[in-house]
């Protein structure tokens, strides 16, 4: 008799669980509708630099990074940029099931829209900074800026958290993670090397610290530190060294003055370290200006 009790209670414990995994995995998401045209704009795919390739939007940055392993994606732009990725990954030559380890620049849905979807399409491992954990879990909802309760992606499987200086393997692709929080609590950047026929190439994915302006610092209480981290993030992307860069929205890094679809291979173009010194002076410019106003 207490064998068949038990029994039942786990059946309806499994039950449960079985219930809960299932709505976790079908979120209710409300993923903003207002805008910008060029975050879902079609953008013609093309070689960057040695192993790097752009497979984003007109202005949502994606990249794709191949080895003899498998590739690494990073960000995903909006939800319904899925086709278009997987169509600009298979236009290179490359198949989209070759994807094997998922990254994200910052846990905002303009880049995290279609990871769920394409994880689940490819098996691939998600990996994100650890400050960015229960956002990643909560798909958005519990974001400090634009959460407000609402999921506005779907939830992403964690296979990974990284923290500042971790490195990604993936056949002779070794990417250095850093941690640069203040536009999110976990928005990071990405170091590595990788070479074409003629050199090699130190290469800076930036995550740009937009300043947040919606709020005072201080009314942010979800984030109580995040003056300090902007300072932080400034600085330590000031010091870094690379020989080309991009950023995690196209506009950040001038794609469309850089490079137009049809252009020939030229990694030079995104060499640009007075285009890198000049975004980072103008938010460094506007972040004093909101500390000067919080004085």
């Amino acid at each position: 008799m207490y064998y068949q009790v038990v029994k039942r209670l786990f059946c309806i414990a499994a039950l449960t669980c079985s219930g809960m995994y299932a709505q976790a995995q079908h979120t209710a998401v409300k993923e903003p509708k207002d805008v910008p045209a060029e975050w879902s704009k079609a953008y013609a795919p093309f070689r960057m630099a040695g192993d790097l390739y752009y497979v984003g939007t007109a202005d949502l940055a994606v990249y794709l990074i191949t080895t003899k392993a498998g590739n690494i994606l990073i960000n995903t732009g909006l939800a319904g940029s899925l086709p278009m990725i997987k169509r600009n990954i298979e236009a290179l030559g490359f198949k989209f099931k070759d994807t094997k380890i998922l990254l994200t620049m910052q846990a905002h849905y303009d880049h995290m829209g279609a990871m769920a979807a394409i994880q689940k399409m490819t098996g691939a491992k998600f990996m994100v900074d650890e400050k960015e954990e229960d956002v990643v879990k909560s798909g958005g909802a519990t974001d400090y800026a634009i959460g407000g309760g609402v999921s506005t992606y779907q939830p992403v499987k964690i296979d990974r958290l990284l923290h500042n200086g971790d490195t990604i393997h993936l056949g002779d692709m070794n990417l250095v993670m850093l941690h640069h929080p203040g536009h999110t609590q976990g928005s990071c950047s990405f170091l590595f090397d990788t070479r074409d026929s003629s050199r090699s190439y130190r290469v800076l994915l930036a995550n740009m610290p937009t300043i947040v302006t919606e709020k005072h610092f201080h009314e942010v209480h979800e984030y109580p530190g995040i003056a300090k981290d902007y300072a932080y993030t400034l600085q330590s992307l000031s010091g870094l060294q690379f020989d080309v860069w991009a950023a995690a929205h196209a506009s950040q890094f001038d794609l469309a003055e850089k490079h137009h679809p049809g252009d020939a291979y030229n990694p030079a173009v995104f060499k640009d370290r007075a285009g890198f010194d000049k975004e980072l002076a103008e938010l460094k410019a506007k972040y004093e200006q909101k500390m000067a106003e919080e004085e």
